[in-house]
């Protein structure tokens, strides 16, 4: 009997455990070790941002459906891999030992990469659910008093969707409020061209993208690199093709939600 151990347990390390015990079946021990004790859906992160949905409606408590599969379940953080042993090492003091192991972690969100970026400084972020709740205090504040709107994806950034998808739903929120006139809104990114989605474009992505924000007039930035954050002011590089600066822009705001890169976590 093989014991295969996973780390995380969010929307990659949930369903690869499930996977393992489909195909492998009954004979075989699995363990997850996750660093919380809740599954957060992250992809409703941007709904939670604007009270579309709550914590509630998107999170649940992961040791009783792990147990339904016969998972074992470890909600303490994981210190340190040894691999010349086939080892983990908990924050607690618990070893574990594996015959195969699998990492899914997810990224270090670095916000410090830019200086003023994330929820500890002037700009929000939908990649935790608590997060996406302070960017939920946040709007139910700025609604009352709108004014410009940055949006999107710094340097480094590795998932652009989630920032078009809530570039459309502030949108979409703010018709509703029926004050989407009295917001500007700036998409600001990385990627060479709208759409990219740093993959070099899905299909015909930078035809449809860019004709969606044209019709929700939404300006973007592409090849930006986000060079600081002050309260209600955004200092952007435009870069050319060759990577030489051509433009620099002060972007004024009132709300602003950027991914921040993402780094392997420490270890």
């Amino acid at each position: 009997m093989a014991h295969i151990v996973i780390i995380g347990a969010s929307t990659g390390g949930l369903p690869a455990a499930y996977d393992v015990r489909h195909i492998l079946g009954k004979g075989h021990k699995i363990t997850v070790i996750s660093n919380t004790d809740t599954f957060q859906f992250v992809p409703s992160n941007p709904w939670v941002a604007v009270g579309w949905r709550t914590r509630e409606d998107t999170t649940f408590k992961l040791e009783p459906y792990l147990n339904k599969k016969n998972i074992d379940f470890i909600p303490v953080a994981a210190q340190e891999i040894k691999p010349d042993d086939n080892r983990v090492m908990l924050a607690d003091g618990q070893t574990i030992d594996y015959d195969y192991l699998i990492i899914a972690t997810g990224p270090k969100l670095a916000f410090e990469e830019v200086e003023g970026l994330g929820p500890e400084g002037y700009t929000n972020s939908v990649c935790t659910v608590d997060h996406a709740e302070k960017a939920w205090d946040e709007w139910q504040e700025f609604v009352k008093d709108p004014g410009p709107i940055v949006v999107g994806a710094v340097q480094m950034a590795s998932c652009f969707g989630p920032a078009y998808e809530f570039a459309f739903i502030m949108d979409s929120d703010l018709r509703k409020r029926k004050i989407r006139d009295q917001v500007p809104m700036t998409y600001v990114t990385a990627e060479p061209y709208i759409g990219h989605l740093g993959l070099g474009g899905v299909g015909d992505s930078k035809t449809m993208l860019e004709s969606e924000m044209r019709n929700k007039h939404i300006n973007w930035i592409t090849n930006a690199k986000v060079t600081k954050v002050e309260q209600g002011k955004m200092f952007v590089a435009e870069h050319d093709e060759r990577g030489e600066v051509i433009k620099e822009h002060e972007l004024p705001f009132k709300f602003s939600m950027m991914l921040p890169a993402f780094k392997g976590v420490d270890a």
